[in-house]
């Protein structure tokens, strides 16, 4: 008896809203959205139907033209929201930019993969990967190096020497797993890939992922810059690597990079630096350190972010953040905004205030 009362409410109610004059607004579609690899289709969503604040849309792109940016876009749910997706200070959308140390996540993501694909573990020592002496320490303390000490950025070696990762350059300070310090090291994870795949590394991260989400072709390639492998793209590309995280690693229907291995890397992976996980940022956590530096810094890394947000952070203030209790992927390409960085810098909070006055 109650159930036909409750159906007989319902279809008043549905008369009712239907007999009205207002609109029936479609709510938005829990549905992550996937643009098509091979097109410049990009379904958008407009600020008004995520009820936010439109009037803070241009103070929010004024910073950021103010402050060097070169390109910037919100997705929420996979899609663009209108008016977000910008271009200044001579930029344009089919131009590439570098990811500097924010692509280091793209090494993670091909890391998860090959694990995946049986061709490396994390808990395996490097050297199984590269053969002894890829570092000038002992063989007993390179021995305990693991490619996941390389992700972590424990490895032990000496970060004041350079970018250079050459033996002569990878030098002894303590023991694996003892000490956190920002150190490009973590290049020869792309080595370690190289060699247990029997590919080049290009040739194993264009078929892999860059492909099958459609990051395809010109711009979107590795470059030598200073000795170190670094990735540019144009804004989408990145874009679109953002997406594929925040879609615990599927692109549509397909697997690209293991949920269970992501879930690992967006969380801490050491006990050191709280707000490190596998080459990204977290925030939300008790303290965090910096490149450059052995201190502990006590709050979370960016203040004025969700406590959620994990990032990947580049010099000179390349930017890519995803906000899952938001559904949110946001990219900041361009100069840096607040002084020379190597990846955190105050820019990131003051750009959260201008996103969250728009945002809520």
């Amino acid at each position: 008896m109650k159930s036909k009362i409750y159906i007989a409410i319902s279809v008043v109610l549905v008369l009712f809203n239907c007999s009205s004059n207002e609109p029936i607004i479609e709510p938005i579609s829990d549905t992550i959205y996937f643009p098509p690899i091979n097109s410049d289709t990009w379904e958008t969503v407009l600020p008004s139907e995520l009820g936010w604040n439109e009037n803070q849309l241009q103070p929010l792109l004024d910073f950021l033209e103010e402050k060097n940016t070169k390109s910037f876009i919100i997705l929420y749910n996979g899609k663009i929201v209108e008016g977000t997706e910008s271009y200044m200070n001579g930029h344009a959308n089919n131009l590439p930019w570098y990811w500097a140390s924010a692509g280091k996540t793209l090494t993670t993501a091909m890391s998860g993969i090959a694990q995946e694909e049986g061709l490396i573990h994390l808990n395996n020592k490097v050297s199984d990967y590269l053969g002894t002496g890829w570092t000038s320490a002992s063989l007993e303390k390179e021995d305990l190096i693991t490619c996941k000490n390389l992700l972590s950025m424990n490895s032990g070696l000496d970060d004041t020497l350079g970018d250079d990762v050459s033996p002569a350059n990878l030098q002894y300070v303590s023991d694996a797993g003892t000490r956190w310090a920002y150190h490009n090291v973590y290049v020869k994870m792309q080595d370690v890939i190289a060699e247990a795949s029997n590919q080049t590394w290009n040739n194993y991260f264009n078929t892999k992922l860059r492909d099958k989400i459609g990051m395809s072709g010109f711009p979107s390639t590795w470059f030598s810059l200073g000795g170190l492998s670094v990735y540019r793209s144009d804004t989408r590309s990145m874009a679109r690597f953002g997406l594929m995280i925040f879609a615990k690693g599927k692109w549509e229907n397909t697997q690209i990079v293991p949920e269970s291995f992501l879930n690992d890397a967006t969380n801490t992976s050491q006990n050191i630096n709280q707000s490190y996980g596998y080459l990204w940022w977290l925030n939300g956590k008790s303290s965090y350190r910096l490149p450059q530096s052995q201190f502990q810094f006590d709050g979370k890394l960016i203040p004025n972010a969700p406590n959620d947000m994990y990032a990947a952070l580049g010099k000179d203030d390349q930017k890519l953040y995803v906000v899952p209790s938001k559904k949110l992927v946001i990219i900041r390409m361009g100069d840096t905004g607040d002084g020379e960085n190597f990846a955190l810098s105050s820019f990131d909070n003051d750009l959260w205030g201008k996103i969250n006055a728009f945002i809520n």
